[in-house]
Formats: structure tokens, C-alpha cells, sequence
């Protein structure tokens, strides 16, 4: 007995695998800066709806004050009292001369110690 087909069809042949290496090594970076172009698109605008939400973010700089340096105090004028800071400044600009930049952290600690002089004599007047 001859065996009848049942009707059922059967599976499509598999599709053509595509190669990787048709395009150009200059597609391929462009590609690739376009795709990090919008990954620092995107991630700004996810910091920029976090503060949006949550408020500005504040850097505040802590300073831990060694047993040599001694910790000014309230009665001393605006240059002693900041002194330690003026010297640390001073020493860094000698040190690296023309590179400024390795001195900025020494100039942020200096203006802040001159702020919170300049605070402090405005709130005991």
C-alpha cells in the first residue's frame, strides 16, 4: 500500500546567513561615535531629570587638619586665620610653577576659608 501525504507542509528552508565584514572600518566608527554620542545624550538627560526631581547636586569639600597645623582661631585676623591655607597655596605654586590646575584644590580651600571669615564677621557684628 502506497502511503497517502497527510496534507502537511513542510518547514521553509533556513534564511541566508548575512556576512559581518560587507561594511567599511569607517562605517563601523561612525556607527560607534553615533552610538556614544546618544548614550552621553541620554545620560544627561537622565541627570538633568534626576535634579530636576531631587534638587541640585552640592560638592563640599572636607579638610582633615593635621597636629602640626594648629586649628586658627576666632580672634585672629583674616589673613592669620587662613593662614594654613595661604601657605599650602603658596608652596603647591612654588612646586609646580606654570601648571595651575594641580593648585586648584590648595585656591578652593584658600577662597572658602575667606568666605566663612568674611560670613562669621558679618553674623558677630
Amino acid at each position: 500500500m502506497a502511503r497517502r501525504s497527510s496534507g502537511v507542509n513542510s518547514a521553509p528552508p533556513p534564511a541566508p546567513i548575512q556576512g559581518g565584514s560587507g561594511g567599511s572600518m569607517l562605517g563601523s566608527l561612525g556607527s560607534t561615535i553615533a552610538q556614544g554620542m546618544a548614550f552621553g545624550t541620554g545620560s544627561a538627560m537622565a541627570h538633568r531629570a534626576v535634579d530636576a526631581v531631587m534638587g541640585p547636586r552640592t560638592i563640599q569639600h572636607e579638610t582633615v587638619a593635621s597636629e602640626a597645623v594648629a586649628a586658627p582661631s576666632p580672634s585672629m585676623g583674616g589673613s592669620e586665620a587662613c593662614g594654613p591655607h595661604n601657605k599650602a597655596f603658596q608652596d603647591c605654586l612654588n612646586s609646580y610653577g606654570s601648571d595651575i590646575t594641580k593648585c586648584q584644590f590648595f585656591m578652593d580651600m584658600l577662597a572658602e576659608c575667606r568666605r566663612n571669615l568674611g560670613s562669621n564677621s558679618m553674623t558677630s557684628s
